[in-house]
């Protein structure tokens, strides 16, 4: 049987002309008939894998391009061509140029090629404290650029190499360097003794690292609303970049309101040493505070029929509200007027050097005021009397007061006497001074009108007075 089927020339390579193929011998079907099903089966398997390995292994598996660039940045080949963080390609060769530049040759996938015009290459380090695991990180160009062809040299503008730690500290002066490096060596020393608790929380990081993987797996297990909640916040980030200089103002408030906060410390630190009793007794508080409310609600809905009467009342208040208004301003401003030396609050403010300056310079005349001050105390509720007899005399029995007349005697000299039904008759002389009363020496403030009902006149001060309340006209 294996004499039947020719040797299979290599993949890739026609079958030579001058062997014909197994088919054309009809001299020999008939001996393949008993197992001729089984070898088509093997043929037809054989001829599906090297059209596969055609399809694979033929020239659209990808390109060849040159990348120019001042220094390897320790890549080696094989080291990955990455877009995005996803393989597409590998490093095969590293030569130096002439030039003495670094002359990369990267092997791209199909997928990817043919690369464009505006493509840039960088030479990237997972950690700047290793030299493992470089890649080189591919930035394809747009796909309306004019295309590359295969083997084209991306020039060093187009290429940046790899930053390493060393550059980065080359950058820092020598003070810079000495500082860092004392920095180091103390958080060595710091975790010295302290292995033991150092392992148990590394013992911990595989549990928090599935922590965090599950939080993540939740953020992402609704993609429509996690992409809704990106979508708003992206929006929400614009408004505010809309709004950065009052975004800046607010920060720089809060800097000085913080630093003002600060400069309080032993203020803040009594407010928080206080706060949990605060917090203590507004528990309690609101605690207390819904059979505060229902009582409220209780009163309110007793309430609700005095409201017509209360809008009335304020209806009727406004007028007086109106008229009072600007006679509050003016007593405003009569106690505080501005500039200086001209209201009620500047004079009240001088009272304290004027007693000072009198009792420095007539102490003898302070002391016989304040030795007076029991004497006349008795005639203080008389003041307006005095002020009334002494001002305008002429008019006194026409006016009132809280105590009564500002005089204590007045002229009667009635005409007429009230007769039998109401009617007017002529009065006599003695007629005249009937009911007059005379030596009321010791009238008290408010005889002179008819008691109140709450006993505030005739005024006593509670007997201190010593005048006689029962003396009224």
């Amino acid at each position: 049987m294996a004499t039947v089927s020719p040797p299979r020339p290599p993949a890739g390579q026609p079958p030579s002309p001058d062997k014909p193929p197994a088919p054309h011998l009809p001299a020999r079907r008939g001996v393949l008939r008993p197992g001729a099903g089984r070898w088509v089966a093997v043929g037809a398997l054989a001829l599906v894998v090297l059209i596969a390995a055609l399809i694979v292994f033929s020239g659209s598996s990808g390109a060849t391009y040159y990348l120019e660039m001042a220094e390897a940045g320790q890549l080696v080949k094989g080291d990955q061509v990455q877009v995005g963080g996803v393989p597409v390609g590998s490093v095969t060769n590293i030569v130096l140029t002439p030039d003495y530049k670094a002359r990369i040759t990267i092997h791209v996938n199909s997928s990817l090629t043919p690369l464009h015009h505006g493509t840039t290459t960088e030479i990237r380090v997972p950690s700047l404290t290793t030299v493992a695991n470089r890649y080189v990180a591919l930035s394809p160009g747009p796909n309306n650029a004019p295309a590359l062809p295969a083997g084209a040299v991306l020039p060093a503008s187009a290429t940046k190499p790899v930053t390493d730690l060393d550059q980065l500290f080359n950058t820092l002066n020598k003070p810079t360097r000495q500082g860092l490096k004392e920095f180091i060596q103390g958080s060595a020393e710091q975790y010295v003794a302290t292995d033991p608790e150092f392992g148990k929380a590394v013992e911990l990081f595989a549990p928090s690292f599935a922590a965090t993987d599950h939080i993540f797996a939740e953020l992402v297990r609704d993609q429509p609303v996690f992409t809704s909640f990106l979508v708003e916040s992206a929006k929400a980030l614009s408004v505010l970049a809309a709004h950065k200089e009052s975004l800046s103002n607010l920060v720089e408030h809060a800097n000085q309101t913080f630093q003002a906060a600060g400069s309080e410390q032993r203020a803040l630190a009594e407010a928080l040493r206080a706060l949990p009793v605060t917090l203590s007794e507004g528990n309690k508080t609101f605690a207390e505070l819904p059979s505060t409310l229902a009582a409220l609600t209780q009163y309110f809905n007793v309430q609700k029929a005095n409201i017509p009467a209360f809008t009335t009342l304020l209806q009727r208040l406004r007028p007086l509200l109106s008229t009072a208004t600007p006679v509050v301003g003016e007593f405003s401003q009569a106690f505080s007027r501005p500039g200086p030396n001209n209201d009620l609050t500047d004079m009240f403010r001088s009272l304290p050097a004027v007693a000072k300056a009198l009792s420095t310079a007539s102490p003898n005349g302070v002391r016989a005021l304040r030795e007076a001050v029991p004497l006349t105390s008795l005639f203080s509720p008389y003041a307006p009397e005095l002020a009334g007899l002494f001002h305008t005399f002429g008019q006194t029995t026409a006016y009132y007061d809280a105590d009564g007349h500002y005089a204590r005697f007045s002229p009667v000299a009635p005409s007429f006497t009230l007769g039998a039904n109401n009617t007017l008759t002529p009065a006599s002389a003695d007629q005249a001074l009937e009911g007059l009363k005379s030596g009321q020496l010791r009238r008290c403030p408010g005889a002179a009108t008819q008691p109140s009902a709450d006993g505030s006149a005739p005024f006593t001060n509670n007997g201190q007075l010593g005048c006689d309340p029962t003396e009224t006209p």
